[in-house]
């Protein structure tokens, strides 16, 4: 059984108890909360919404604050006494499935 849910303005494909990292949604660490459901697949049975399954639902739990990848960008102009520096960490989450129901 899989779903595949839009949680942020992107979509994941998720099964039960997988763990995986989206974007922050500023819900604390330990809350619940459901996302859309834009497909339930469930052995040989695939649901699909148009554009989300009105009686589907993914269960996800806030397992963890995490921050991504530092990126580091420069620019530089030659002979003209220019340069900046500048550095991103993106602020993640991670999540649990606990139920998918459909």
């Amino acid at each position: 059984m899989f779903a595949i849910i839009e949680l942020g303005a992107k979509q994941f494909k998720v099964s039960p108890e997988q763990v995986f990292v989206a974007n922050t949604t500023n819900q604390p660490i330990g809350a619940t909360l459901d996302a859309k459901v834009l497909l339930l697949s469930d052995n040989n049975k695939v649901n699909i919404g148009s554009p989300n399954l009105g009686g589907a639902k993914v269960t996800l739990k806030v397992v963890e604050n995490c921050l991504g990848d530092k990126i580091h960008g420069f620019k530089y102009k030659k002979r003209k006494n220019y340069k900046r520096a500048w550095g991103h960490r993106q602020d993640l989450q991670k999540f649990q499935v606990v139920s998918i129901q459909g």
